[in-house]
Parts: structure tokens; sequence; C-alpha cells
């Protein structure tokens, strides 16, 4: 406790994981295109975070949804430099079609709590956390 208070007194950055997913209206690239958009911009808003903050990140995509790289759209929306990798989601029955999740891993000095971003139909997956301030 000492230590997470004394880090943001000093404002030394630190490295969080922060999460989100969207639902995808359709199987093809416009529709993941713009779901990722949607995403990566909510996230970073959330956040208060840019590209310049961001280590890596990891999209996955229910097996469903295979028209569209997500990493296409995020290096368009700036993340260039950022290392980006995608990859399928487990098949479970049952489990949320036309899913699109993301993990962000970022370093800076945060004043606050990470704020984790479910959107669409993907706000079922944690309630617990949507529209929590």
């Amino acid at each position: 406790m000492i230590d997470r208070w004394l880090r943001r007194w000093l404002r030394v950055p630190s490295v969080r994981a922060i999460r989100g997913a969207i639902t995808v209206e359709e199987n093809c690239e416009t529709a993941i295109a713009a779901a990722v958009a949607e995403l990566i911009h909510e996230l970073q808003a959330a956040n208060g975070i840019g590209p310049e903050q961001m280590i890596s990140a990891v999209f996955t995509m229910t097996p469903d949804l295979n028209a569209a790289f997500p990493a296409t759209t995020a290096r368009f929306a700036g993340w260039e430099g950022v290392p980006l990798l995608c990859a399928t989601e487990i098949a479970v029955p049952g489990a949320l079609p036309r899913c699109l999740r993301i993990l962000v891993h970022a370093e800076r000095c945060w004043s606050g709590p990470v704020r984790p971003v479910y959107l669409r139909g993907a706000a079922a997956l944690r309630p617990d956390l949507v529209g929590r301030e």
C-alpha cells in the first residue's frame, strides 16, 4: 500500500494491463475495422493513454471472426510503433459470438485505477466492470 502511494507521489511510471472487448456486427473487414477503431478509441480515452505509452497489445477474436486482422486497423489508428499480436479465442460452446478482445500493456504514471472497456454485447462478459468510475 505504501509502495503504491509513494510511486504516485513521486510520479514513478509503472506497467498496467488493460482489458477490453467488443462484439462485431458481422464477419467482414469493414465491421471488424469499425469495432477495433471504436474499442481502441474508448480504451485510450478511458485510461488517458496514447500509443507512446503502450508496450504491446494482444487482440483475440472468436473463431467466427476471420475476415481481417485487428492489428491492421490499430496500425492505421496510430499504433504503428506498438508490437501487436492477433490470435483466435478458444471455441467454447455457448460463448459470446463475434467477440473481439484486447489486452494492452501500458507504462505511465497512474493516478487512478485502470479502466477496462467492454462495449456493445461484450458488456455482458463483465457486468461488474461496465460503467464503473
